[in-house]
């Protein structure tokens, strides 16, 4: 058995916020940047804020990311086995997004939780997703990437506060004996901890102890994204015996666009192939992914039998790949 992707799906925040903007409140604080600055570091323009007084929340986002998806696959709901959602940003401690998920969508009663891998959060839980679809006895999951990043952003440190922003993806999968995921493989390497990327807060007794805002070493992360996406797609390729070279749509973890063209090129896949959303929603860490395919499907950018490469990277450090024969 194999699982295939049925339905796609997303949702974003009404705020836009352009590098001009980000100019603008730099600058009141003394930091100077530029729309230009941006866009030659990161190919960012653009990325969308939550504005909770509008009622904007990670499970808010990832309510309306699902929904769409399973408008997309043509289910029912009731239907559903398994929520799975990827995010770094809950809403709360517990319960879960994916608990809360599974009564906006009324699928009570499937298994749901949620996976915590920061930007490599989606291609965790589509393998964690693939494997219990091809193992059994579940036949329909609901795997989502949704974030807020915006909450854990130090709206004065020029290095991370202008890469990142806030939305939701959503595939629906479903159990089948024509191929689909043909191999999906995930990595992590804990010595790259707290040094290289990492929000360290948590709560001891109704305080918040440790920095509460993203702390990255941005040459650091450079390196070990290109290095470990390549390495990865490479093994997923030769799992699935095909080329790098034959992949029809590349959906990386849109992150920088430097890293995704590196990367592109080292798998020798043209830029054309290659999905890019950064410009217009930054990074959005576990929703980068799906996102950026939902845009891919509903504009027609793959075909029935061509081969997709998804990947991510993020903190941990943590990466993989996941090729599907679409």
């Amino acid at each position: 058995m194999y699982s295939r992707v049925i339905g796609t799906g997303s949702a974003l925040p009404e705020r836009l916020i352009t590098n001009d903007e980000f100019a603008r409140i730099l600058g009141e604080q003394g930091i100077e940047t530029s729309d230009e600055w941006i866009r030659t570091r990161t190919g960012i323009e653009a990325r969308r804020f939550c504005t909770p007084e509008l009622g904007e929340t990670t499970t808010s986002l990832a309510v309306a990311a699902a929904k769409n998806a399973v408008e997309s696959a043509g289910i029912d709901p009731k239907t559903i086995d398994l929520i799975i959602v990827a995010t770094t940003t809950p809403d709360m401690v517990f319960p879960s997004v994916a608990c809360h998920v599974q009564v906006a969508l009324g699928a009570q009663g499937c298994a749901a939780f949620d996976v915590q891998a920061v930007c490599a959060g989606f291609i965790y839980a589509l393998n964690a997703a693939d494997a219990m679809l091809r193992a059994g006895p579940y036949r329909r999951a609901v795997v989502i990437g949704a974030e807020t990043m915006s909450r854990v952003l130090d709206m004065s440190d020029r290095s991370t506060c202008v890469l990142f922003g806030d939305g939701a993806g959503a595939v629906v999968l479903e159990s089948s004996p024509n191929p689909g995921i043909l191999a999906a493989r995930m990595y992590a390497d804990g010595r790259y901890g707290e040094e290289v990327l990492s929000v360290t807060a948590h709560i001891n007794r109704g305080q918040l102890v440790g920095n509460p805002y993203i702390h990255m070493d941005g040459r650091q992360v450079f390196k070990l994204a290109v290095e470990g996406l390549t390495q990865s797609a490479r093994e997923v390729a030769d799992l699935a015996c095909v080329r790098t070279e034959d992949v029809a749509l590349f959906v990386p973890h849109q992150a920088n666009l430097r890293i995704m063209s590196m990367v592109a090129k080292k798998l020798g896949i043209s830029e054309e192939k290659m999905v890019k959303t950064v410009s217009e929603h930054g990074n959005t860490s576990a929703a980068s992914v799906p996102l950026a395919l939902d845009r891919a499907v509903r504009s027609g950018m793959v075909k029935e039998g061509e081969l997709v490469l998804l990947q991510g990277v993020g903190a941990g450090m943590a990466w993989g790949s996941a090729l599907i024969r679409w």
